[in-house]
């Protein structure tokens, strides 16, 4: 592995900011599970909850870097990145149905389970973004990537979640970025690659351009027609 390769360092980047990106949900599912323990054992339980996940979801992800070598699948994963990436702009969680637990044991199950069923944008991301780096470097790339994440998932969600708030334009940055890599893991699909190196090449990074600014707009258009929803939904005063 050429640690002087700049594709390597640019997946790196790209495993580590998705993964921090995608993870807000989740750090918000380890506050709501660990919220109704006693103050000293809230910390064993972010602790030993994030970490099971961690695991659970490197094991995912490893599997998943797998399965996009066969034909058609990558393809598959791109429709469900573009997808994520617009629903990370239009809204909408199910945080709500989470409840506190009273018991460490029961935290630390909640939170491993609810981040089993909420980890499949985290694994399509983090493997399409490695898919990006030399063959030999992706499975060392995303075990340091998912690794580097950890603590600044377990110590940087909350302010994450603020900064997310009060500059919604880390939220827009990081869905383009998941469209512009949906593009690109898309076009390398073994069953198009040679019609897109035939017929696109050169092409392909004003495609993912296109792609990435696409999600930015249907996303911020749901988000926009979510609103006006609920608008005409509230009851008048």
């Amino acid at each position: 592995m050429n640690l002087a390769d700049s594709a390597i360092w640019i997946a790196l980047m790209k495993i580590i900011w998705v993964n921090i990106l995608l993870s807000g949900d989740n750090a918000v599912v380890i506050a709501l599970a660990a919220r109704g323990l006693p103050p000293q054992q809230q910390k064993a339980a972010i602790f030993g909850g994030s970490g099971a996940a961690i695991v659970l979801r490197v094991v995912l992800t490893l599997f998943a870097v797998q399965l996009l070598q066969y034909p058609f699948l990558k393809l598959i994963g791109s429709v469900l990145l573009l997808w994520i990436g617009i629903q990370l702009l239009a809204g909408g969680d199910g945080d709500g149905d989470i409840k506190a637990s009273s018991s460490l044991g029961t935290a630390i199950r909640t939170i491993l389970v609810a981040d089993l069923v909420m980890s499949l944008d985290n694994v399509i991301a983090v493997a399409a973004a490695a898919d990006s780096a030399p063959l030999e470097a992706r499975i060392p790339l995303l075990i340091a990537g998912l690794g580097l994440s950890i603590p600044l998932i377990i110590f940087g969600s909350t302010l994450l979640l603020h900064l997310m708030e009060r500059f919604p334009i880390i939220i827009t940055v990081g869905a383009a970025l998941l469209g512009f890599v949906a593009a690109e893991m898309g076009m390398t699909d073994p069953s198009i690659i040679d019609w897109v190196h035939a017929h696109l090449h050169g092409l392909e990074i004003p495609i993912s351009l296109f792609f990435a600014a696409a999600v930015v707009v249907v996303g911020k258009q749901l988000a926009k027609r979510q609103e006006a929803d609920k608008s005409a939904e509230a009851p008048s005063v």
